[in-house]
């Protein structure tokens, strides 16, 4: 321990270096529930990219383990401490580099906040569409090391979608440019994909090279009411088959519209079994929304109220941002699931974990990015209670399973971490993950970074 201190100290600022235990211990863990987390040795807040090579080589030195980390929000386990780790904290690295409306690209720090990325381009009349719910706080960082989606998938794809360039650097503190800043490049093999969604198991990203678009008009949303869940899922097919691109497709159900209308009370219809929110950011989004009204009233929709302005809009989509913390007001933790499955699978994977829910006798609910199939169950149980732990985890797992058998996989944009390991091998395959070990050597022989995650 006083060998790797010394050894910090002699390229970092005092203020970088944490080493009060009460102090790291509160930078052991992410959000997620069912995941080990361990005492770090160290936490680290470089603010350049010279201060996250010395650490790396430090490390290299002294065989220490490194967890990159930026705000934390995540959902799987990915950004917890291993005993005796380093943690390198990347959100003092908070700056934007460029903004380009010509290039139509900006250039960040990984600790630059989504929402922060998102207001300063649209002062350019640009327009950042990656966009999780958890935007106010997460980082950029954190997006591209777990591929986070968002809202806005439907029609704008996620956050490796807009990667086009990376610098990095990796285990042995050497750093490694990758992608371009070019609207076109296929040269060599596409390493920064690779990054986008590695959880900082191959190297520590130091600057993103993200792509923008023009501003879209401002989107108008439609709530529709459904009698049963299926009947929704229904709807959801109904619009993507006849070619309609929306901006916004999402789904609640019963139980998680309840849960917001305790928590917020927004005042959306109890009475109903599931609501689907549909928006469009096209030039006469109204028209849109009457042809897409039409499609749900053929579904069986017993109310169809296209919003009327902006303001009402706005509204409908804080109710599908409040969904995850009203759920977490139901019972003292949760378990949120990301199952995602094909949009034709996507009743049946409602219907699957509705009949999970009875079986281990929880409170399950669900809301969904329903536009590209991915789900969010939200296992709802008391901590404190151990039968109801083990029916809480045995639950997630049931679900999980559900989704491979629907053609699905085990995650849609909240990563692997530690929660779902045993579940990548299940989906990959042997020839799959044997290959990905091979990838993680070639980046990080030592298995330094990110330990303990992914397999």
């Amino acid at each position: 321990m006083d060998a790797l201190l010394e050894r910090l100290r002699s390229g970092l600022p005092a203020e970088a270096l944490l080493t009060d235990p009460d102090i790291t211990a509160s930078y052991a863990h992410d959000m997620a529930s069912f995941c080990d987390a361990g005492a770090p040795a160290v936490v680290v807040l470089p603010r350049t990219v010279e201060e996250v090579q010395h650490v790396m080589r430090t490390a290299t030195a002294l065989r220490v383990p490194v967890v990159p980390q930026g705000a934390r929000t995540g959902l799987s386990g990915a950004a917890n401490a291993s005993d005796g780790c380093i943690v390198l904290s990347l959100v003092k690295m908070d700056r934007i580099l460029e903004i380009s409306p010509v290039d139509r690209i900006a250039v960040v720090e990984p600790g630059v906040v989504n929402a922060t990325l998102s207001r300063a381009v649209n002062e350019q009349g640009l327009y950042y569409p990656p966009d999780p719910s958890s935007w106010e706080m997460c980082t950029i960082g954190g997006n591209i090391g777990t591929a986070s989606g968002g809202l806005c998938c439907v029609k704008y794809g996620v956050t490796a979608e807009y990667v086009l360039g990376l610098e990095v650097v990796l285990a042995d503190g050497r750093l490694l440019n990758t992608g371009r800043r070019t609207a076109k490049g296929v040269a060599g093999y596409d390493l920064t994909r690779l990054f986008v969604g590695s959880e900082g198991s191959l190297g520590v990203v130091v600057k993103a090279v993200l792509a923008l678009r023009p501003m879209p008009p401002r989107q108008l949303v439609l709530a529709a009411e459904f009698p049963s869940a299926a009947a929704a899922c229904d709807a959801v097919c109904r619009i993507m088959e006849r070619g309609h691109t929306p901006s916004l497709l999402e789904l609640m159900d019963r139980t998680t519209v309840r849960a917001v209308n305790a928590m917020a009370s927004m005042g959306l219809p109890e009475s109903t079994e599931a609501l689907l929110l549909c928006a469009f950011d096209t030039p006469d989004p109204a028209a849109d929304l009457t042809a897409v009204g039409e499609l749900c009233k053929a579904s069986g929709a017993t109310e169809v109220v296209p919003a009327d302005d902006a303001a009402e809009s706005e509204l409908l989509l804080q109710a599908r941002r409040t969904a995850l913390p009203a759920l977490e007001t139901v019972k003292s933790a949760t378990m949120i699931d990301d199952v995602c499955v094909p949009r034709s699978r996507l009743g049946a994977m409602i219907e699957g974990t509705a009949a999970i829910a009875e079986k281990f006798g929880l409170t399950i609910g669900v809301c969904a990015h329903a536009g590209d199939g991915n789900t969010h169950p939200v296992v709802c149980f008391d901590h404190t209670d151990a039968d109801e732990s083990r029916r809480a985890r045995e639950s997630f797992d049931e679900i999980m399973a559900l989704g491979l058998e629907l053609g699905g996989t085990i995650t849609g944009e909240h990563g692997v971490g530690v929660l779902k390991k045993e579940w990548l091998a299940r989906e990959l395959g042997e020839v799959g993950l044997e290959l990905q070990r091979g990838i993680k050597a070639a980046f990080d022989p030592l298995g330094l970074l990110n330990p303990g995650k992914l397999f």
